[in-house]
């Protein structure tokens, strides 16, 4: 049994970030083209575009604001016309900010988390999946955190941003599912990255023992759940909040 992606095409928002290109990678490797979306990092997204093409898959790159409509459906009318039409959504770009304290933290952190996670998604869905709903298929995979589930003091804008992310992916699975369209969330823990490797900081002991793997876990786990969930080996699986996080957020039932 191998997750076999040939055929399709995805879009990965955040593609170009340091979790986005391991996804994006993934994706390739088990067979898809990928359309990576970036922001402002227009290098990075380049360079991994090139990547995909020595690996025999067809890709783009695509700029836009994730938290404006008009941007997103921009996007999209130059995917399409570009790129093709996608099968699967990858929905993973998010605003960094500063945690404070909620008494601490800037209003505008708040809108922020409000506007890259739940809006995000609202416009991504509706730019995107139309053509999922005329071809009676799709998988949108969407990235949320075990943050949302422990609810850490000084996280607040984040975790309001998450949870308020949850309720939309339900919601959406409901709503699409008679169509063939799984919607699923991945919730890492805190990710090895790229930057990890090579700043040396894969090792985290203060947060390390909270983890009963005893470890962190890696962007490449990350992208391996991405991919089984944008699969068909996931097509009876809809409306989940999966967390890779070593088992530091265990969701009860």
């Amino acid at each position: 049994m191998e997750i076999n992606l040939s055929g399709k095409k995805a879009i990965v928002t955040g593609g170009s970030s340091q979790l986005g290109r391991c996804i994006v990678r993934s994706l390739a490797q088990c067979g898809a083209d990928v359309a990576i979306h970036y922001h402002s990092n227009s290098n990075q997204a380049v360079e991994l575009a090139e990547e995909l093409k020595t690996m025999g898959r067809f890709s783009g790159i695509y700029q836009a604001d994730i938290t404006k409509k008009e941007s997103v459906f921009a996007m999209r009318d130059k995917v399409y016309s570009e790129f093709g039409k996608p099968d699967i959504i990858v929905n993973n770009a998010v605003i960094q900010y500063t945690w404070k304290n909620i008494l601490e933290q800037e209003d505008e952190d708040f809108i922020g988390q409000f506007e890259s996670c739940v809006m995000h998604n609202v416009y991504m869905n509706k730019a995107f999946v139309p053509h999922m709903i005329e071809q009676q298929y799709g998988r949108v995979v969407v990235i949320n955190t075990e943050c949302a589930g422990l609810a850490d003091a000084g996280s607040a804008a984040y975790v309001a941003g998450k949870r308020g992310l949850d309720g939309i992916v339900r919601c959406l699975a409901k709503e699409i599912g008679r169509y063939n369209i799984t919607v699923n969330q991945v919730a890492p823990g805190w990710t090895i990255s790229e930057k990890d490797r090579k700043e040396h900081g894969e090792i985290q002991p203060d947060y390390d023992k909270t983890v009963p793997l005893g470890h962190r876990g890696t962007d490449q786990d990350i992208a391996n759940m991405v991919c089984f969930l944008a699969s068909d080996l996931a097509a009876f699986t809809t409306g989940a909040y999966i967390p890779v996080c070593g088992g530091r957020f265990m969701p009860a039932i």
